[in-house]
């Protein structure tokens, strides 16, 4: 899809910005010919590498924490759009400081919304996870305590800001993701540990999960979540396809699940199916209506969204086979890049 229209000239703001999704999402956005991204985040040195990296004078950088309100109300002026991609991302850290990825991840979105509907934000869409669905980690807990925010606050209808979201799984090669885990295994010649090799995780691209965050932004209306349709792979099949790509003769030990993981990965829960539709590449959830009777699914028509009435999880979604599976991962441009470097 062409967001040219929808971008050009436009003022743009990414909170948590020099990440995997900032540098990802700033790549296709300046082909849009936007006349400023502003990049908010707390790493200066990663700043400074970004800064470098583009040299483009449309990119200005601001230092701060979404914690801090004043400091995010003051970046927000003047702004179009809002991607709010700032948050504590790692399940144990945020198990061992529940109270900073509270204050982070939870406060950090309602600070974020509140200062773009006071500054006159046309669209802002938060970044979610497929861990705010049956939350069972603090992570989760927090990220759905965001979308529960985000929703909360479109209903009051202050301002002009439509506020939407999105929600994705595992994003391949992302930083702490699993497979830049197994490969710094291969890389330092140990074996491949894996908490339960029948475990699932959508495989979803970096771009993949920028374009579905465009999307979100540009037809998002009030409340609503964005799903992408992926297929899924289980992980002990992804551990020995890489064994398989880099040649390594290390093996693969299975260790026990770690606290806080799931075995796998729910993106739509089996009650918001019945508000979910279908909208080809992604899914809509329709924000729940306070009152709303749901006897009128069973009563009134059929469901058209193609779901489970389980939801929409990695067991059940399309079962990548690991011909396909490794011809996914040679297709990424890290595993390439790694293959020149690897001394066997």
């Amino acid at each position: 899809m062409d967001y040219k229209n929808a971008f050009e000239n436009k003022i743009i703001l990414v909170t948590g910005g020099t990440g995997s999704f900032g540098n990802a999402v700033v790549d296709k956005l300046l082909q849009y010919n936007p006349k400023k991204i502003i990049i908010f985040s707390r790493d200066e040195k990663k700043q400074f590498d970004m800064g470098n990296k583009y040299h483009d004078d449309r990119l200005r950088f601001i230092i701060g924490d979404v914690r801090d309100r004043d400091t995010v109300f003051h970046a927000m002026y003047g702004v179009d759009y809002v991607f709010h991609a700032a948050a504590l991302k790692q399940v144990p850290n945020c198990e061992f400081f529940p109270w900073e990825a509270i204050k982070t991840n939870s406060f950090g979105a309602y600070n974020a919304i509140n200062a773009a509907i006071e500054n006159g934000v046309k669209r802002l869409v938060v970044l979610s996870t497929d861990k705010a669905v049956y939350p069972i980690n603090v992570m989760g807990m927090t990220k759905a305590l965001v979308e529960r925010i985000m929703i909360a606050i479109s209903r009051e209808k202050r301002g002009k800001t439509i506020l939407c979201g999105t929600r994705y799984g595992n994003v391949m090669y992302t930083r702490g993701s699993v497979i830049p885990y197994f490969v710094g295994l291969i890389k330092a010649e140990k074996p491949l540990t894996v908490t339960n090799k029948s475990m699932t995780r959508f495989m979803m691209s970096l771009n993949q999960s920028v374009d579905l965050v465009l999307y979100a932004l540009v037809n998002g209306k009030d409340g609503e979540i964005y799903v992408r349709k992926s297929p899924a792979a289980t992980i002990g099949d992804l551990a020995e396809v890489l064994v398989e790509i880099f040649n390594y003769d290390k093996g693969i030990q299975e260790i026990g699940i770690r606290p806080g993981e799931k075995i796998h990965e729910t993106l739509i829960s089996k009650e918001e199916t019945f508000r979910t539709e279908d909208c080809g590449d992604y899914y809509k959830i329709i924000p729940e209506v306070p009152g709303m009777d749901y006897r009128q699914y069973y009563f009134k028509g059929q469901k058209n969204n193609t779901l489970s009435h389980e939801g929409y999880t990695s067991a059940n979604t399309k079962r990548l086979p690991k011909e396909e599976l490794k011809k996914l991962l040679l297709s990424l441009d890290e595993i390439k890049e790694e293959l020149k470097n690897f001394k066997k």
